[in-house]
């Protein structure tokens, strides 16, 4: 378990600037509008990409990063799983997951998440084995975490992993969920642990960070690896809830979903 003095809950100053999602929101339909009527070159040569949500969002929240990436040649996919409650709303047996987990004795749906990625690795190894293809997955917060998670069960399938302001440490621990969850009986300290035990097996395709300093959501600072010379961190100056919708955020995803293309 991390004892990183820098981890904490993101303070009530930087919620407060959650209030920028507002704009990005009145920004999107001109954005939209305008990305419609212009000619785009076709760099996603139909190349498949997953889109997941965060928590609480479902693949409607998705729908303008999944057209973005429509407009630009890409094969964008739903993630299918309906809302992302991280797994609170889904019976399942933890004792059936494939993750390598210690359940503890009291479960308040800590293995939710896990859960959440068993159902994820099927979509996805499905429909690679329909295609005879592999997929890039582009995760939200939650969704992202996930995306990590399927990588790194499934790295004959996915080849290539762009989070927006996820995190890799602590699980929700340091996120403005801890409350609500604690509340609920989730032991945090637990998925702490776990995330860390998992964080020991490698994930092989490449991975690209979007976070921000500014996140009043999830803790910066637990959205990226010491030492982590796998992962490529991009640092913008946006709020966590308008990350899926901002122009910005957009064309970092498309930068970095082109740049390993481009490397090769």
């Amino acid at each position: 378990m991390s004892n990183s003095p820098f981890l904490s809950v993101p303070p009530s100053s930087l919620r407060a600037l959650e209030l920028r999602a507002a704009a990005d929101v009145l920004a999107l339909p001109l954005w939209m509008t305008r990305l419609a009527s212009r000619n785009i070159t076709d760099v996603g040569q139909n190349r498949a990409v997953f889109v997941l949500p965060g928590f609480g969002a479902s693949d409607r929240a998705m729908a303008p990063m999944r057209y973005f990436l429509r407009r630009h040649g890409f094969n964008p996919l739903k993630w299918g799983l309906g809302v992302n409650k991280a797994g609170l709303d889904l019976p399942h047996d933890p004792h059936m997951l494939s993750w390598d987990v210690d359940i503890p004795e009291k479960i308040a749906g800590e293995t939710g998440v896990p859960y959440l990625c068993d159902q994820m690795v099927e979509r996805v190894s499905r429909f690679c084995e329909e295609h005879s293809t592999t997929a890039s997955l582009v995760g939200w917060s939650l969704g992202g975490t996930i995306a990590r998670e399927v990588a790194r069960d499934l790295p004959q399938y996915v080849d290539q992993v762009v989070t927006l302001g996820s995190p890799v440490i602590g699980g929700p621990k340091y996120t403005s969920a801890a409350g609500l969850l604690s509340k609920r009986g989730l032991n945090l300290d637990w998925i702490e642990l776990e995330v860390e035990r998992r964080n020991q097996k490698p994930i092989k395709p490449p991975l690209s960070a979007i976070i921000s300093r500014t996140d009043g959501i999830v803790d910066w600072s637990a959205s990226f690896l010491a030492n982590d010379s796998t992962t490529r961190y991009i640092t913008t100056d946006v709020s966590h809830l308008g990350m899926g919708i901002n122009r910005r955020v957009m064309e970092l995803v498309l930068q970095e979903l082109t740049r390993e293309r481009k490397a090769q």
